[in-house]
């Protein structure tokens, strides 16, 4: 058997170890590449019965041309990588891995908002530059701080990262307010369901959840934001195109809201005339939310797992 992994960089850069997915292979081949060009890819993956890819596309014309190939396991849990139609017509089994980093990508969410309501980051500047030193006070706070106890956030979808973000957010005294396609009644003690139009000029932090379909492609437009309160922050953390990223800039420039902080953009990595890199009042990470080690390795024990259950005749996370 001949494994191959056509971008293994992103999820492990050195710090893990391939040995589980290797051992798998017997007595065969396994090759991790950190990354593969789009002219690299058919003489990388040919004649390999198992391919792993993160981002590298495996579309039609790709997996007409790869006659051994039987399984496609997908290192995230967004499989738009893949032509699953495609793939199942060649009777290939494509598999991904849900649910291996909710607490840390909930992590990040209450990163951003820690971003914009204790300034860490500004406050820390101004000590090195001397502001501290040369205070006449004891202290000093560059614009008010904010508790969240008290504090209103509404999430938009609620699978597992939302569930979590609900619980810390309740963890902190906050108000939960909830927006999916259709009701939901059994919440935590303290989080409510909402119809989006009611729950926008409520929150005081909107954080997104939901997946990126026809329906939530720009749902963040210029009337959801104008919505919304002066004082709020947005956060996304799910996926970029949930953001008309034209129409949040001007928000921010216009004081419609407060500040934003997100782990995604539109297209990745930005194109240099996006118009949120010179937006003020936002913080922007790399996609990286769901990279500490722990759920890299959580993400790598999953797909692990997913080809031993192929292998031994089961379809474990199988998507087409």
């Amino acid at each position: 058997m001949k494994i191959v992994v056509l971008d293994g960089h992103t999820l492990n850069p050195g710090d893990l170890s391939w040995c589980g997915l290797s051992e798998l292979a017997d007595e065969g081949e396994f090759i991790c590449y950190e990354r593969t060009a789009e002219s690299e890819l058919l003489s990388r993956a040919q004649d390999a019965e198992i391919i792993f890819t993160n981002k590298t596309p495996l579309n039609a014309q790709v997996l007409s041309q790869l006659p051994k190939l039987t399984y496609i396991g997908v290192l995230a849990t967004g499989t738009n990588v893949v032509d699953l139609v495609a793939a199942a017509s060649h009777g290939v089994v494509v598999t991904n891995v849900p649910s291996y980093a909710p607490d840390a990508v909930a992590q990040m969410v209450f990163a951003h908002i820690f971003h914009h309501t204790q300034g860490v980051a500004s406050h820390h500047q101004a000590v090195v530059q001397g502001a501290w030193s040369q205070c006449p006070d004891f202290c000093f706070t560059l614009n008010p701080l904010q508790s969240l106890k008290g504090k209103t956030i509404g999430l938009m979808g609620y699978g597992a990262i939302g569930q979590q973000v609900a619980n810390i957010a309740l963890a902190f005294g906050m108000k939960v307010l909830v927006n999916t396609r259709t009701p939901l009644l059994d919440l935590p003690t303290g989080a409510i369901w909402s119809e989006l139009s009611e729950m926008l000029p409520q929150v005081d932090i909107l954080s997104l959840h939901c997946p990126l379909t026809l329906e939530t492609d720009k749902i963040v437009n210029r009337a959801l934001l104008k919505s919304m309160r002066k004082t709020a922050i947005l956060v996304n953390t799910a996926r970029g195109g949930l953001i008309d990223e034209v129409a949040l800039s001007q928000a921010l420039a216009d004081g419609d809201i407060a500040a934003a902080g997100l782990d995604v953009l539109s297209t990745e990595p930005p194109l240099d005339n996006n118009p949120l890199l010179n937006a003020i009042n936002i913080s922007i990470t790399p996609h990286n939310s769901w990279a500490t080690l722990e759920a890299r390795q959580n993400l790598l024990n999953i797909a692990v797992n997913n080809l031993a259950a192929f292998l031994a005749g089961k379809a474990d996370n199988q998507v087409n």
